[in-house]
C-alpha cells in the first residue's frame, strides 16, 4: 500500500510524461501513465500522437518489454481511462486485462462517453481505485480539453508580445527593419502553441495591415484553421489567408446585413474555400458569445486569439478568455512603436486577475502564462 506522499510522487511523474504530448495529441487529452509494484517502477507510457496508443497501452507494453507483468500492480493515470472505442481501442479493457491491484486517477474525464464509466467497469471487476491525487495539477494540464468536454465551447488562449513599454510592434519595423518584437525562441514557442490548438483567430485590421498566413512553422502536421473577425466584409480577395484557404482552411466571421450587400464578394471568398459563418453584430463588431458557439460546433476545442489590442481587449471585457500568453521582450520603443496595448487595456473596467502563472525566458524574452479563473483543487 502506497502512502499518499508516494502517490503525489508517481502521479506527478505521470504528469511530466503525459506533458510530452502537447503539440502532437491535440485535440486529444495529454494523459501519462506509471506502472509500480512492489516500489518500483516496471512500466511509463504517454499519449504521444492524435490517433496513436494511448499512454496506457504504451506504459502496459513497456511492462512487457521490460519482462514484468502488470498484474497486481498500481497503475497512475493522469486521467480516467478511455471505455469507448475511438480511434484505439478501449483503455479500460487493456487495464482489466492487465489485472493491476490498484488504479489511481488523478481527474475523471467529463466527456460524454466517459464521465466515470471507465472507473466503474474497473472497480466492477474488483480493482480498486481512487480519484483526485494530483487533481488540480491534472486539470490544468489539460484545462482546455476538460472545459471543451463540458460546455462544447473554445478554450480561448489571447496571445500576444510586447515591449516594456506596452508596444505591440515597431511603427516602422524599427531603426534596423526588425518585424517582430519578440525573438526567434519565443516566435518557435509560439509555433508550438499554434499546433496544440484548433483555430487561430485575428480581426480584420491585422489581416489588412500584416497579411498574415497563422500556420504553424514548419508547415508540416497539424493545421489548425484561421478565423478572421471581419463584420463589414473588408478581406482582401488577395490575402495570403484566402489565397491558401483551400489548404489550410479559413473561417471568415462576419454580419448578415455584409453578406446581403456584398454578396457578390461573398460568394468569390467562398469560391476561393473558405467558410462564411454569420453572427450577430453590434457597433460593427462581430458577437463574441456567438462565434465561440459557431466554432464549438465545428469541433474547435481550442482557440489561440493573435488579435490586435481591439480584439485582446473585448475577449478579456467580455469574459470570454480563459488563458493569457504573454511574451515581454527587453525593449522600450518610445515613439518608434505601434499601438500601445497597454492604451487598449485601460479601459477595461475591473481588475483582470492571472492564475496559476508560469514564467519562462527565451533568450531574455520573458513569456507570463496564467488563467483567468482559478481552478479548483
Amino acid at each position: 500500500m502506497h502512502s499518499e506522499k508516494e502517490d503525489k510522487r508517481y502521479m506527478q511523474m505521470a504528469l511530466k510524461l503525459a506533458a510530452r504530448g502537447f503539440g502532437t495529441v491535440e485535440p486529444n487529452p495529454m494523459v501519462g501513465c506509471v506502472i509500480v509494484k512492489s516500489n518500483q517502477i516496471i512500466g511509463k507510457g504517454f499519449h504521444k500522437k492524435f490517433g496513436a496508443p494511448h499512454a496506457e497501452f504504451n506504459a502496459i507494453a513497456d511492462c512487457k518489454n521490460l519482462g514484468a507483468k502488470p498484474a497486481g500492480a498500481t497503475m497512475y493515470i493522469t486521467l480516467e481511462p478511455c471505455s469507448h472505442h475511438g480511434k484505439t481501442p478501449p483503455c479500460t479493457d487493456a487495464i482489466i486485462q492487465a489485472a493491476p491491484a490498484r488504479v489511481v486517477v488523478a481527474v475523471i474525464d467529463p466527456s460524454e462517453h466517459a464521465r466515470g464509466r471507465g472507473i466503474g467497469l474497473m472497480r466492477n471487476v474488483g480493482i480498486k481505485v481512487d480519484v483526485g491525487i494530483c487533481g488540480q495539477q491534472a486539470r490544468l494540464l489539460n484545462a482546455g480539453f476538460l472545459k471543451f468536454a463540458e460546455t462544447k465551447r473554445p478554450w480561448v488562449i489571447l496571445k500576444w508580445a510586447q515591449s516594456l513599454d506596452g508596444k505591440l510592434a515597431p511603427a516602422t519595423g524599427g531603426a534596423r527593419g526588425e518585424k517582430w518584437i519578440s525573438n526567434e525562441l519565443s516566435r518557435k514557442d509560439v509555433h508550438t502553441l499554434r499546433r496544440s490548438v484548433q483555430g487561430i483567430l485575428v480581426g480584420i485590421n491585422t489581416v489588412i495591415a500584416d497579411d498574415p498566413m497563422l500556420t504553424p512553422r514548419p508547415p508540416k502536421g497539424k493545421k489548425p484553421v484561421r478565423v478572421v473577425l471581419d463584420a463589414n466584409l473588408k478581406i482582401p480577395l488577395t490575402s495570403r489567408l484566402l489565397r491558401t484557404a483551400e489548404s489550410f482552411g479559413v473561417i471568415v466571421v462576419t454580419g448578415a446585413e455584409s453578406v446581403r450587400t456584398n454578396s457578390a464578394k461573398a460568394a468569390k471568398i467562398e469560391k476561393k474555400g473558405a467558410e462564411l459563418v454569420v453572427v450577430p453584430t453590434f457597433d460593427g463588431k462581430c458577437d463574441l458569445k456567438a462565434t465561440l458557439a459557431e466554432l464549438g460546433d465545428r469541433g474547435i476545442a481550442q482557440l489561440l486569439v493573435e488579435g490586435g489590442a481591439g480584439v485582446i481587449t473585448s475577449f478579456l471585457a467580455g469574459g470570454f478568455a480563459d488563458a493569457a500568453r504573454i511574451y515581454f521582450a527587453p525593449k522600450i520603443l518610445g515613439r518608434a512603436g505601434s499601438v500601445s496595448i497597454t492604451e487598449s487595456l485601460v479601459k477595461l473596467s475591473k481588475v483582470v486577475h492571472l492564475h496559476h502563472v508560469s514564467c519562462a525566458e527565451f533568450d531574455g524574452d520573458i513569456c507570463v502564462s496564467g488563467l483567468f479563473n482559478k481552478l479548483k483543487g
